[in-house]
C-alpha cells in the first residue's frame, strides 16, 4: 500500500487517480495508481504511514505555506521516520522541492533537508515563458537508476522554481533555458519535478516504476 500525504497540497487527488487514471479530474494522482492497479490510500495518520510500502508527498501551491502546513500536522517528524526506517518516499512537483533543505520563494524558507540542494527561481532573462507550463523532453544523466525509463520521453510541467543541487543527485533533465532537474534520487528518496499523472503513459510508466521499488520494500519486510 502506498499512503499518499495529506496536506492540503493541490494534487493530492490528480496522483491518486493517475493509478485509475483520469487526467481531466482533481483526482488524478490517486486515480493513477488505482489505474495501474496499486493500492493507495491519501491520509494524515502517521501510523498508516509508517506502515506502508511507499510514501507519496504531493504539492502543488508555494513553498512556505507547504512546510508550515506540514509542521503544524506534525506530519515533518513522521516524513522523517519514513527516510529512517527507509521506506520508500517520492516528491512530485512542489513535493520533490520539499525534500531540499531550503528555498528562496518569496524569501528563505527551510525545507525537510532530506537531499542536498536548494530551490531557486528560473531566471526570467531567458526569452521564456515563467511560469514553465508543457511538455519537455528528459535526458538521463544516470542510467542505472530505475527511473531511467524516462530517457527521451516528454513528460509535462507546471513549475516557476527549480532545483539547483549536485550532479550526483539528478537522475534527468529537462532543458527549459537551463537544465531543470526533472527526476532526483538519493537513497530510497526519489523526486519528479514534473507531473507523472499528467503524463500520460510516461508518466504511468513512472509511476509503476514507483509501485515495483514499493513491492521490492514490502518482500524485504517478508
Amino acid at each position: 500500500m502506498i499512503a499518499i500525504i495529506d496536506y492540503d497540497a493541490g494534487n493530492t487527488f490528480n496522483v491518486q487517480k493517475a493509478l485509475a487514471y483520469d487526467a481531466g479530474n482533481t483526482f488524478n494522482v490517486q486515480k493513477a495508481f488505482a489505474y495501474i492497479g496499486l493500492d493507495a490510500v491519501l491520509t494524515a495518520d502517521p501510523e498508516v504511514i509508517l506502515n506502508a510500502d511507499g510514501v507519496l508527498l504531493p504539492g502543488v501551491g508555494a513553498y512556505a505555506p507547504a512546510m508550515a502546513v506540514l509542521k503544524e500536522r506534525g506530519l515533518v517528524d513522521v516524513i522523517y521516520e519514513v527516510v529512517k526506517r527507509d521506506i520508500p518516499l517520492l516528491g512530485i512537483c512542489l513535493g520533490m522541492q520539499l525534500l531540499f533543505e531550503e528555498s528562496e520563494e518569496y524569501g528563505p524558507t527551510l525545507g525537510l533537508g532530506l537531499i542536498p540542494g536548494k530551490v531557486k527561481e528560473i531566471p526570467r532573462n531567458l526569452g521564456l515563458s515563467v511560469p514553465h507550463m508543457g511538455w519537455n523532453k528528459n535526458v538521463v544523466h544516470q542510467p542505472h537508476s530505475a527511473f531511467s525509463n524516462v530517457d527521451d520521453q516528454y513528460t509535462y510541467f507546471v513549475h516557476s522554481y527549480y532545483v539547483d543541487t549536485d550532479p550526483e543527485y539528478i537522475i534527468s533533465t529537462a532543458n527549459y533555458g537551463i537544465d531543470v532537474p526533472g527526476v532526483v534520487e538519493c537513497g530510497r528518496v526519489y523526486g519528479m519535478q514534473f507531473h507523472p499523472e499528467k503524463s500520460g503513459i510516461v508518466g504511468l510508466n513512472l509511476l509503476r516504476t514507483f509501485g515495483n521499488i514499493t513491492e521490492a520494500y514490502a518482500d524485504s519486510k517478508k
